[in-house]
C-alpha cells in the first residue's frame, strides 16, 4: 500500500504538467534554470488600403446649355509650306483699264526774232528780241535778251542776222560770259545775210545769249518792221541722263 501510494506521488508532476488537449497552454513548460526569452514584440499592423471608386451613373445626368466662346489663345508657330497646288482654270478676260499718262519727255525750246534795225553804242551790247515765234516754256527771257537753261543736256542754236551797206557786222554767241562762235561780215555795199549754229552742252540755269561786238568802225543789223530779218532759236536735243 505504501509503495503505491509513493509510485503516485512521483506520477503526479508529470500528470500536470502535460497540457490539456482541449485548450492551449498559456505558456510552456520551462526549468529554472534555462534563460528567459525576450518578450514577443507586438505585432505588425498593416494600413488598409483605400480606393475611391466613382459611381459613374451619378454624373452621367442630362447635357447642359452651350457656354459663352472663350477668349482666343496667342497664334501658334508658322508651319512649313504646303506643297503647291494644281494650275487653276483661265478667268474670263477682264475690263480694260484707264489710260495711263503719257511718256513725260523734257522739252525746251524758243524761236524769237527782232524788227529793228540797231546800232551798237557801247563796245559789248546784249542783243534783244521783240517777236516771239516759240517760247512754250518760257525759258528765253525777253527783257534781257537771254536763254536760261532749265533742262540740262545737249542743245542746238542758230542765229541770223541782215547786215548794213558800209557798215561791220560783228556778233559773238555766247555761253554764259564766254564767247563761243563769231558772227561776221566786213562793210560792203551790198546787204547781205548771215547765219551761224552751233550746238552745246549746257547745265541747269546756264545762259546761251547774242552779243554785238563793237570796235574802231560802227557795228550794226539792219530789220524793218514788214520783214523779220533778225532771229534767234534755240531747242534742246538730247537730256543729260540721271
Amino acid at each position: 500500500m505504501w509503495r503505491v501510494c509513493v509510485r503516485l506521488l512521483l506520477l503526479l508532476p508529470v500528470v500536470v504538467c502535460v497540457p490539456s488537449p482541449s485548450r492551449p497552454p498559456s505558456r510552456l513548460c520551462r526549468r529554472c534554470c534555462d534563460q528567459q526569452d525576450p518578450a514577443p514584440s507586438a505585432a505588425h499592423y498593416e494600413m488598409p488600403e483605400v480606393r475611391t471608386v466613382i459611381n459613374m451613373t451619378i454624373l452621367k445626368g442630362d447635357k447642359g446649355d452651350k457656354g459663352d466662346k472663350g477668349t482666343p489663345g496667342k497664334p501658334g508657330l508658322e508651319g512649313s509650306p504646303g506643297y503647291r497646288g494644281p494650275m487653276g482654270p483661265k478667268g474670263s478676260k477682264g475690263q480694260a483699264g484707264a489710260p495711263g499718262d503719257p511718256c513725260k519727255t523734257p522739252q525746251s525750246s524758243f524761236s524769237v526774232g527782232r524788227r529793228k534795225s540797231l546800232h551798237s553804242l557801247d563796245y559789248y551790247q546784249a542783243l534783244v528780241f521783240d517777236t516771239v515765234f516759240v517760247n512754250p516754256y518760257e525759258h528765253f527771257n525777253m527783257f534781257k535778251g537771254k536763254f536760261y537753261c532749265y533742262v540740262p543736256g545737249v542743245y542746238f542754236f542758230n542765229v541770223n542776222i541782215h547786215t548794213w551797206n558800209f557798215k561791220e557786222t560783228y556778233l559773238h554767241l555766247m555761253h554764259n560770259d564766254k564767247e563761243q562762235v563769231i558772227l561776221y561780215a566786213q562793210p560792203s555795199e551790198r546787204s547781205i545775210m548771215q547765219s551761224q549754229s552751233v550746238m552745246l552742252s549746257l547745265a541747269l540755269d546756264d545762259e546761251v545769249w547774242v552779243r554785238l561786238y563793237k570796235r574802231e568802225r560802227e557795228n550794226a543789223i539792219y530789220s524793218d518792221d514788214v520783214d523779220v530779218y533778225i532771229t534767234f532759236n534755240g531747242y534742246l536735243v538730247a537730256p543729260v541722263t540721271q
